[in-house]
Order: structure tokens, then C-alpha cells, then sequence
């Protein structure tokens, strides 16, 4: 149940296309807006609104529509689909345009037809706080799971373990055993510790 509100909120979003004055001014990535793409089953774009243009076309220039469309195609592939072979994740959790960082969302649409040319996946793109950390260091050098990166990302946030198992639609339990074992991989003993351990393997 914990993804329902979303496939169904992602079914119901009309993403506007970007219109080709924008993309001849060569629109920068928005500071606040999200992108959003709407993609069929072979991740080939159905829709996408001129914030996923900004972000994913960065610094780039667009002549015009036709263009941004072969772009998205091309991003999608390169930047947005997760090139790990054994990652639990088709796509990436976050990436960059230029110096900014940006979290990726995909969500499953139920079109209700058979039609491969329907949309399939809704893709969001938020950009983080200008101090997030760096998840995909932290996870490499930890060598956390994508669950137990899942946690910690909800728990650098301030969560706790019940907003935590709310959020992830496990028991608070199972989040106690992720963070006990986050604990272990990053050698601290406490919650606090385990925070401030992340926070000063983070770049100045």
C-alpha cells in the first residue's frame, strides 16, 4: 500500500511539453520547480514538462522540440537508468546537472491497456538541499544495501523509525535491524554517531 497513492497520482499528472521558446533561450535548471517525464515501456518519451528539459539539457542549448525529445531519449538511458548490473533499483536515486544534485523518483503507471506506446513509468526529478549528502559515496564506501541506504537517507533527515517504517511500509522493527547493521558497517554505536560519521565523510 505504501506506493499506491503514488502510482495513482503519477496516472492522473498531465505533463506539459516544453514549448520551443523555452528551449531556444536555453532554460538553466530551475531552482525549486521538479521535472517530470512520462516514459512507455521501453523508456521511450511519452511527455515531459520543461523542468525535466532544463535539468536534463544543462548547459546545453535545444534548437527545438524535436531535438529536446531525441535529448530526453538519450539522458534517460545515459543518466537516468542505473548502469549496476546487481543493483535493486532500475534507476538511479540521484544524479547531477552541472553542479547541482538531483534525486530521481520512478514510479510504475497503470494505464489499464495493453498498448506499449501508453505511459508506463512516471519519472520525478527534485533537486536536493544544497548540503545533501552525497548518498551514492556514502553507499560505495559503507557498502550498504539499497535498503539500508533507503533508511539512512530518511534518517539524515531527522525521521524516526516509526516515520521511517511508515514511509518504506515495513515494520519499525525491521528498520532497528537496518540501522543496527548501518551502525556496524560505519563502526559507531549509536544513532548520533552514525549521523555525524556520514556527515564528516562528506566533501568540504
Amino acid at each position: 500500500m505504501g506506493n499506491s497513492t503514488s502510482l495513482v497520482n503519477a496516472k492522473k499528472v498531465s505533463a506539459p511539453q516544453a514549448d520551443e521558446s523555452q528551449l531556444k533561450n536555453g532554460v538553466s535548471p530551475p531552482k525549486t520547480a521538479a521535472g517530470l517525464l512520462l516514459t512507455d515501456s521501453s523508456l521511450c518519451p511519452v511527455s515531459f514538462n520543461a523542468e525535466a528539459i532544463a535539468i536534463l539539457s544543462y548547459p546545453d542549448k535545444l534548437a527545438n522540440s524535436t531535438h529536446a525529445q531525441v535529448l530526453v531519449a538519450a539522458k534517460i538511458r545515459s543518466t537516468l537508468v542505473n548502469q549496476q548490473v546487481h543493483s535493486e533499483s532500475h534507476f538511479v536515486n540521484e544524479f547531477r546537472s552541472g553542479r547541482r544534485r538531483y534525486f530521481c523518483r520512478a514510479f510504475f503507471v497503470d494505464s489499464g491497456t495493453q498498448d506499449p506506446s501508453h505511459p508506463s513509468i512516471a519519472i520525478l526529478l527534485e533537486r536536493g538541499p544544497s548540503g545533501l549528502v552525497a548518498m551514492s559515496q556514502v553507499s560505495r564506501q559503507f557498502k550498504l544495501t539499497q535498503r539500508e541506504r533507503e533508511v539512512l537517507e530518511y534518517a539524515l533527515q531527522g525521521l524516526t523509525s516509526k516515520a521511517i517504517a511508515n514511509r518504506m511500509n515495513i515494520s519499525r522493527n525491521t528498520v532497528r535491524a537496518f540501522l543496527r547493521m548501518i551502525m556496524v558497517k560505519t563502526g559507531v554505536s549509536s544513532r548520533s554517531a552514525m549521523v555525524g560519521k556520514i556527515m564528516m565523510t562528506q566533501p568540504q
